[in-house]
């Protein structure tokens, strides 16, 4: 395995947990890299870097990131998008690994992509439930804030750094892990 295919796999796994907080930022991010030349994508992903995705997906995010600042319509958006969530995180994947096998491509995309997209959206779509409930929407904003501000950081760090967003992935999953561990129900014993 190659440096460049590491790297690939890193900022693969960098944008799809970035989709996790807001799905089409990273998406936009990665439309905007390809078509400035500052990262590369597998052949039949190059449509990804046209001017026509460029506009459309800085359209779709900019949609997404205010819709997400009107409580109850965040909650909306979060049943939409789980699912879009794991097919934005393997197609992140997908189009960014370079020179491996397609089954083993596919395989990273579905698991690490997807996966990684899958638990960071159903643990912020959790919080935002929790959010809604115990401060009848008030404190979602502030949710929506600090998830925007993750999504621009990790994609930042993808693309620029992929190293460092991977690290910065297994930071956030392990807190949402501690923070799983503390909030669910105890057995009885």
């Amino acid at each position: 395995m190659t440096s460049e295919t590491i790297i690939s796999i890193f900022l693969g796994v960098g944008l799809a947990a970035s989709v996790g907080f807001r799905v089409f930022l990273p998406l936009f991010a990665l439309s905007m890299a390809a078509y400035f030349d500052v990262w590369q994508l597998n052949d039949n992903w190059q449509w990804i870097g046209s001017l026509a995705a460029v506009i459309t997906l800085g359209v779709a995010t900019l949609v997404e990131i205010f819709a997400y600042f009107i409580p109850w319509v965040d909650n909306l958006l979060d049943s939409v998008a789980v699912p879009l969530a794991a097919i934005a995180g393997t197609a992140v994947m997908v189009s960014t690994v370079a020179d491996l096998d397609p089954v083993i491509t596919w395989s990273l995309a579905i698991i690490a992509g997807g996966g990684t997209a899958t638990a960071i959206k159903g643990a912020g779509a959790t919080g935002r439930l929790a959010s809604t409930a115990t401060t009848g929407g008030l404190a979602n904003p502030l949710v929506s804030t600090l998830e925007t501000g993750t999504a621009a950081l990790v994609t930042t760090a993808s693309i620029f750094a992929p190293f460092f967003a991977a690290i910065l992935v297994i930071i956030i999953l392990f807190i949402i892990f501690r923070i799983y561990r503390k909030l669910r129900p105890r057995p009885k014993t």
